[in-house]
């Protein structure tokens, strides 16, 4: 049978855990270390009948010009942020609010990354940090906590559940 094909892109800025997550998701295993993208990653995940296409861009700020253009194929736009890097929350909402001034139905999963840190934002600050209550009722919108480490298996079901949403996304009609 030929299965639904469905794009899901992945972007945040560097070093906020898009490898780490895409990994995690795909082979329900974390690695010790996952070197920065420089460019493009991608993953192929065959679940209940939908091929995801998950395409991650780098985030440093060379790449992060080319993010508008991969926006068109996506059927959900994953943006992973650091919970911990209050320095750049700034950057990651301006990032984000430029995306998705350009994609307006585009549903969004928001990954509220490495929670295992005890100096972490809760889903609540970053709900604030990244003004995601600015955004159009229109949107599907959800925004998780995870953690996607080595040192952290016990939560990594968090990342299970992103998963487990990606497909209740991509499944409906």
């Amino acid at each position: 049978p030929q299965l639904d094909w469905r794009q899901v892109l992945v972007l945040g800025l560097d070093g906020a855990g898009k490898s780490s997550v895409l990994h995690y998701i795909c082979s329900q295993t974390a690695r010790d270390h996952i070197a920065p993208t420089h460019g493009f990653n991608s993953a192929q995940l065959s679940v209940d009948g939908l091929e995801m296409d998950l395409l991650e861009v780098g985030g440093s700020q060379n790449l992060r010009a080319y993010w508008p253009h991969y926006l068109s194929q996506a059927h959900v736009l994953v943006f992973v942020v650091d919970s911990v890097d209050r320095s750049r929350l700034l950057t990651a909402r301006q990032e984000l609010h430029t995306l998705l001034a350009a994609e307006p139905q585009l549903p969004l999963v928001v990954l509220a990354n490495k929670q295992d840190k005890s100096d972490a934002l809760s889903t609540a600050e970053l709900r604030e940090e990244l003004a995601l209550h600015t955004l159009s009722r229109q949107r599907e919108l959800f925004l998780l906590p995870t953690s996607a480490t080595w040192a952290s298996l016990s939560t990594a079901t968090s990342v299970l559940h992103v998963k487990n949403l990606l497909v209740t996304l991509l499944s409906q009609p």
